[in-house]
């Protein structure tokens, strides 16, 4: 079972001097969004996936920072339109695919019903596409836009992707419509004119399966945003290394704890938990666990992140306040924030790191220790 995603359009409405998959939606690239939606479904052994000729830089870039998606096991170029790029995907696949799912990488929020769903209409029937049920009332007009008829609406829906098909039905579709100079604006349509009926799949989550088009979909596809926040204190003691947002300071003293107590870290972390509504750090990593005895924070933060993803969340930003009187943290700043954009998998400039004193109030203003404070934000 694999899947062919497309991620070769222009999308030139939207107005971006870009293709819009790469823009970030949710806290991440369109793009990542969607494979990383289609991995959840957890029913495709792999995904080829179609790229514009001109995109391979930002694929790259993108990939650098956030690493390839393990399914993506081979990359093409597409075509002159939609059809001719889901045809080079066709023949990319390999040996021994008996179904394959297409969608557009331009529905970054297709859910796992809505995948499995067309699935396993495909396994059963041959074919599965993705469908909602229509919910305005539809008129078809003339040419002066005077109503000639209205439909009616329960027997309509509204398509979308994933479309899922039986290899060789697809094929035989494509090839047939090539032969015949005949477009058509998706797969369906194709095969509808090979004469194989065509099943259409309502799940879970399908309405909000929207595509991405013009440039008001990309505000509305920002999705629900939620906001945590993060507290941590340890305390300052001789013999251990200062550990701040995974940057080694030099100092005399260190803070205590059972991981490598990274103050800043851990407020982190809560604050992303918080906001998912996912608990704490200790009920993740307990401290009575001695796998954690030492543990890089950083590392731990990582660990976070894939946790918000694997339950449909994603970090937006994050905000780090760290108190301290002593040392000056001022030029460790920037790789602080260099660290956490690449444990969250985020932008740079989607992470603050300030630091200040207390004016010798407090147990921080006395050295006694750091405290660290956090507000994240993360994306649905």
């Amino acid at each position: 079972m694999w899947a062919v995603v497309v991620a070769a359009g222009r999308g030139e409405r939207t107005g971006l001097p870009y293709n819009k998959v790469f823009h970030p939606v949710g806290g991440e690239a369109a793009l990542m969004r969607c494979l990383r939606a289609l991995e959840r479904a957890r029913v495709f052994e792999g995904f080829v996936l179609v790229l514009g000729e001109t995109d391979y830089d930002a694929y790259h870039e993108m990939t650098r920072s956030l690493g390839v998606p393990p399914l993506v096991k081979r990359v093409v170029t597409g075509g002159a339109d939609r059809q001719q790029s889901v045809y080079n995907g066709l023949l990319a696949l390999p040996e021994g695919v008996d179904i394959v799912a297409v969608h557009d990488a331009a529905r970054p929020f297709v859910s796992p019903e809505v995948a499995r769903a067309t699935v396993d209409s495909a396994i059963r029937y041959g074919s599965g596409v993705a469908a909602t049920r229509v919910t305005d009332t539809i008129k078809r007009v003339n040419a002066d836009e005077i109503a000639d008829e209205t439909l009616v609406r329960s027997a309509l829906r509204a398509v979308q992707t994933p479309q899922t098909f039986r290899l060789d039905w697809l094929m035989q579709a494509h090839r047939d419509a090539a032969e015949r100079n005949f477009r058509a604006t998706d797969d369906a349509a194709l095969v509808e004119a090979i004469g194989k009926p065509v099943h259409l799949t309502i799940a879970q989550g399908g309405e909000l399966n929207m595509k991405l088009t013009t440039r008001d979909d990309l505000r509305l596809g920002q999705g629900m945003p939620r906001v945590g926040t993060g507290y941590d204190v340890h305390r300052l003691v001789p013999g251990r290394a200062l550990i701040l947002c995974g940057v080694e300071i030099p100092f005399e003293m260190g803070l205590l704890g059972h991981s490598d107590a990274d103050v800043a870290a851990h407020a982190a972390a809560d604050a992303l938990l918080g906001a998912a509504a996912l608990g704490d750090l200790g009920a993740h990593f307990p401290d009575s666990d001695e796998r954690y005895r030492g543990a890089d924070s950083m590392a731990l933060l990582g660990e976070v992140a894939a946790k918000l993803r694997a339950a449909g969340w994603s970090p937006y930003n994050i905000d780090i306040t760290i108190v301290a009187q002593r040392p000056k943290l001022a030029p460790y700043i920037g790789r602080m924030r260099e660290n956490l954009a690449r444990a969250l998998m985020i932008g740079i400039s989607q992470v603050s790191v300030k630091a200040t004193t207390t004016e010798g109030l407090g147990f921080e203003g006395e050295g006694l220790g750091i405290s660290a404070q956090a507000v994240a934000k993360i994306i649905g």
